[in-house]
């Protein structure tokens, strides 16, 4: 009997997958514990292996589709099988056979709103329903009912060039564009603007910016969750920020000394293994630091763990990741060093596991590398506070009351004021600048 592949449950939140891309095609013979699929979460791009020997007989979700956990993507022959018999079975429950539509496909507009899936569900269906007598059997995207209506405009009109004929923004765009141009016209023939565009105007005119052409780009199920977590942090969080200026200078030479003496193991410290080390020490000694609202309470935590924001390629969905460096506090910078690299490598290329997403207690995003030189970053919930890194840049600093050239960097602290309030945070950062501006403190 065939064995179904269905879209596995990555992560606790998640309840639609996205199939980036196949590794293999039907036909192929796979070995158990072979990668079939790259599959995007909610959080990020996974590895899909398949734990069974045998052949692909069909691939029923392409590349590019969104669909729901436990719906069946692809089938496997075992021995014997025949694989046209097994295609033509199409499984029990095949995505051909769903009764209910994907949520969202990558060749069709996706609503931009970061909503719960069923929500999405509920809307595609409505979206698609009929439009009055004169449409009865018209497909219409919500996004482009909802334009329809605001500006007056006849949908049983406008041709759509959707899937399957269905009406999509695009097709209302050039409708509106269309009767822009109309009235432009009748207004130079005429030679009464005012009377001709009072007498033709709908009874709500849509904004100007709808007469704009462009290309939708679905949101990716990590831009999603990115979205609606930030929005959740931004509107329920405290914000509020508190910067610094360090001196860099002992760090980047005590740096560039060991690094030449690691050269011959391939080990290359980064500023920000130093950062992840202070900024772990310093919250050992604050431990406001490593708390958590929790409502009517303030929960610490025990364990430090440090959370690293990573930048995807744009092949593999682009977006941000957390890995986490766990007992931060507890390891040294060459330990330090070779976590943050690995859990980088894999996050560009195979993609981190939930656990190595989970349980960070603090965050540091550094943007230093890039080239910049301030910012501030939003509160990574359940956290307390999150770090903002810019660049080391050399320029004039007075030291001892001498003008000289000196190495600073800005550092920003986004903080959560029901846990950690100003004077608090001034003194984290002033154990911060400490460790940073006396490297040596890391080290004992």
């Amino acid at each position: 009997m065939p064995i179904e592949l269905t879209m596995p449950r990555l992560s606790d939140t998640m309840e639609a997958g996205t199939v980036v891309r196949w590794n293999v095609k039907e036909g192929d013979a796979v070995k158990s514990g072979a990668v079939v699929a790259d599959i995007e979460t909610d959080k990020a791009t996974m590895e899909m292996p398949c734990f069974d020997d045998g052949r692909i007989a069909a691939i029923l979700v392409p590349s590019g589709r969104q669909v729901k956990v436990g719906t069946p993507i692809a089938l496997v022959a075992l021995a014997g099988e025949d694989l046209a018999s097994v295609k033509a079975g199409g499984g029990s429950g095949s995505i051909a056979s769903s009764s209910s539509p994907p949520v969202a496909s990558i060749a069709e507009p996706a609503v931009s709103k970061a909503v719960p899936l069923t929500s999405v569900q509920t809307e595609t269906t409505h979206g698609m329903e009929e439009f009055g007598a004169a449409s009865a059997r018209m497909r219409v995207s919500p996004v482009a009912r909802r334009m329809a209506e605001d500006a007056g405009i006849d949908l049983a009109k406008v041709i759509g060039t959707g899937p399957s004929g269905r009406v999509i923004k695009r097709d209302v765009e050039a409708a509106l564009a269309q009767v822009a141009s109309n009235r432009s016209s009748a207004t130079i023939m005429t030679g009464t603007a005012m009377s001709v565009s009072t007498s033709a105007a709908p009874t709500s005119v849509a904004p100007l910016t709808l007469a704009l052409r462009g290309r939708d780009i679905a949101l990716s199920s990590m831009r999603q969750t990115i979205a609606r977590r930030l929005v959740e942090s931004k509107t329920t969080i405290p914000h509020y920020q508190v910067t610094m200026k360090f001196g860099m200078d002992a760090l980047l030479a005590m740096r560039k000394s060991f690094n030449d003496k690691l050269a011959s193991s391939g080990i290359k410290l980064s500023v920000n293994d130093f950062l992840v080390r202070a900024c772990a020490l310093a919250m050992a000694e604050h431990p406001y630091f490593n708390a958590s609202f929790a409502g009517d309470s303030i929960r610490v935590h025990e364990q430090v763990n440090i959370g690293v924001a990573i930048s995807l390629p744009q092949e593999r969905g682009g977006g941000l990741v957390v890995g986490v460096i766990t007992d931060a506090d507890h390891k040294s910078l060459r330990q330090l060093s070779s976590d943050a690299r690995a859990l980088a490598e894999k996050a560009r290329t195979k993609g981190l596991s939930m656990q190595e997403m989970s349980d960070a207690t603090f965050t540091i995003s550094n943007l230093g590398m890039f080239g910049v030189e301030h910012f501030t970053a939003i509160i990574n919930p359940p956290n307390s506070a999150i770090l903002a890194c810019g660049a080391a840049i050399e320029q004039p600093v007075v030291r001892n009351g001498v003008l000289c050239v000196g190495t600073e960097m800005q550092v920003t602290l986004s903080l959560d004021h029901r846990v950690i309030d100003g004077a608090m945070a001034a003194e984290y950062l002033r154990s911060l600048k400490e460790f940073i501006e006396e490297p040596e403190t890391l080290i004992i």
